[in-house]
């Protein structure tokens, strides 16, 4: 299993596409939430993903620079046929690991779905906000102090 990390300008047309398809397929149809996906922080992130059979993406997240210490985890999606198996906490820990030894970043900074919470909390963040909406979903904002 190879996870692959890639800036904007480095996607090919069909990760860009691909990408694209699996979070709007599990955000806004599976999840039945009209939101602004596009929304320009793509071009400034890394991002993070596992192919499958014909370039599908299984899983995928972006991670970009929140402030001068800390990085941001957004768009954390799994395929609904890859779900369970442990593929977006193996991809999150990388991605961890890439806040603290690529960006150099002290803290990482998500804003996870409530249903996501217990594996935010296996991976060693913490709530750091009562429950609010995003568009219409309940989250909390959470916070993983580096060492």
């Amino acid at each position: 299993m190879e996870i692959i990390i890639k800036k904007f300008d480095e996607l090919t047309l069909n990760e860009l596409y691909n990408i694209l398809k699996l979070r709007s397929q599990v955000f806004v149809v599976e999840q039945n939430c009209i939101y602004q996906d596009l929304d320009d922080i793509d071009k400034n992130s890394y991002h993070f993903f596992i192919k499958g059979n014909n370039d599908m993406i299984k899983v995928y997240l972006r991670i970009f620079e929140k402030d001068k210490e800390t990085a941001q985890i957004g768009r954390v999606v799994t395929d609904e046929k890859e779900r369970r198996k442990g593929l977006a906490s193996v991809l999150m820990q990388r991605g961890i690991e890439f806040c603290k030894n690529d960006m150099k970043k002290n803290k990482v900074y998500l804003e996870g779905q409530v249903y996501c919470k217990n594996l935010y909390l296996k991976l060693g963040f913490n709530i750091i906000s009562g429950e609010f909406l995003e568009d219409g979903i309940p989250h909390y904002k959470m916070l993983k102090i580096l060492n």
